[in-house]
């Protein structure tokens, strides 16, 4: 199987603990990935550090790009990074998407990824949504990009707020291409 070269944003939304159980699952996943390299907006670091109570992110055994860093390898489709996971993946970010404003290095990647007509999910986290963000799923949609709302799921019984995350994690790794193991509805 070929290895998986994977591109990482997390941007300002709430929702940090899908980042986190994000990253910790596609370490235990080494073997299925060739490479991660990962950009964080300012506010994707705040959050985290507001909602998880840590700095964790600074401990991330990946190459973490500075968001204006155009010179990063995923900023070009020539790098053929495979997929790119915006998790969480603000409102904001995603109209930038859509309109095609590559005014970051998340944003270039995810038009670069689009361009190539590569896989590039969004792990959006926002409710309510408004007409204006259902219109920009929809063009992300029509360019071929996946939109996965943060919406744990509860039929596996998840007992703690990473497994809860994971329920949605796993789904992102599924439509990735990366083979994981997880609870699958009515399977024993």
């Amino acid at each position: 199987m070929k290895k998986k070269k994977i591109i990482v944003a997390v941007t300002g939304a709430s929702g940090s603990i899908y980042a986190k159980v994000l990253l910790e699952k596609l370490q235990l996943l080494a073997d299925q990935i060739e490479t991660v390299g990962m950009v964080f907006s300012d506010n994707a670091k705040a959050v985290w550090e507001f909602e998880l109570g840590n700095r964790d992110f600074e401990k991330i055994p990946y190459t973490i790009y500075d968001k204006n860093n155009f010179m990063a390898p995923f900023a070009s489709g020539s790098a053929k990074y495979d997929t790119m996971i915006i998790c969480p993946c603000s409102m904001g970010t995603l109209a930038r998407i859509a309109q095609g404003i590559s005014n970051d290095l998340t944003t270039r990647a995810a038009d670069v990824i689009l361009k190539e007509r590569r896989k590039l999910i969004l792990v959006t986290r926002d409710t309510p949504i408004s007409l204006i963000h259902i219109e920009n799923m929809k063009t992300i949609t029509l360019a071929g990009g996946i939109i996965v709302p943060a919406s744990p799921s509860f039929y596996s019984r998840p007992d703690t707020f990473d497994a809860l995350a994971a329920t949605v994690v796993d789904r992102v790794l599924d439509l990735a291409g990366v083979e994981n193991v997880t609870y699958r509805w009515s399977e024993d």
